[in-house]
């Protein structure tokens, strides 16, 4: 009896995330080691979720009750997780920028970006095996942050939705790298477009 799938195939494991300022090198394929203005985002509360979503409307004719065909009028891609490092430089990622201030006597302060001065950034994800990697090379982080307070054990985490922008070098918002095809020779063919 065959196996009816490829567990080499499974992605296990948060991964790792990194950041760095737009414009910097990307990196070309999995193993590249990533150029020295990548930064780890450290520990976050329950790993990362990419998600991505393609809008279509239907083209219509009176000639059939089923659409011809879609035609596609947007897409829109997110990276989401909460950063567990309740740091300033992490404050700095979820405010798209700011000023952070250091004082004679040791602290540190911050403050969030006037609008319109936000920067952009660039994200990779490598996955712990290293079989996988996703670079983001410019995003956004669009949604809300509240930092919530509560006893015990609960740490402070800060929420991030970093929104896929169309990079202003070109190219696509993300590029997935793999180890290997993973089909585990179903002979499907990789389907450039």
């Amino acid at each position: 009896m065959t196996s009816p799938g490829n567990a080499g195939a499974l992605s296990l494991g948060p991964g790792r995330l990194y950041y760095a300022p737009l414009g910097t090198a990307l990196p070309t394929d999995l193993g590249t080691t990533l150029d020295a203005a990548f930064k780890p985002i450290g520990y976050t509360e329950e790993g990362s979720e990419f998600s991505y979503e393609l809008s279509s409307d239907p083209v219509e004719v009176a000639e059939s009750l089923d659409p011809v065909f879609y035609r596609t009028t947007g897409r829109n891609g997110t990276v989401t997780f909460a950063m567990a490092e309740n740091t300033v430089r992490n404050l700095t990622l979820a405010f798209n920028g700011g000023t952070v201030t250091r004082t004679a006597g040791g602290n540190v302060s911050y403050e969030p970006p006037e609008p319109g001065t936000e920067v952009r950034r660039v994200l990779v994800f490598d996955s712990e095996d290293r079989e996988e990697r996703w670079v983001f090379p410019q995003v956004f982080q669009g949604g809300s942050v509240s930092m919530a307070r509560r006893k015990g054990a609960d740490k402070v985490t800060i929420p991030a939705e970093f929104r896929l922008e169309k990079p202003a070098l070109g190219g696509a918002p993300f590029k997935a790298f793999y180890a290997d095809d993973r089909d585990g020779g179903s002979g499907v063919t990789p389907v450039t477009p």
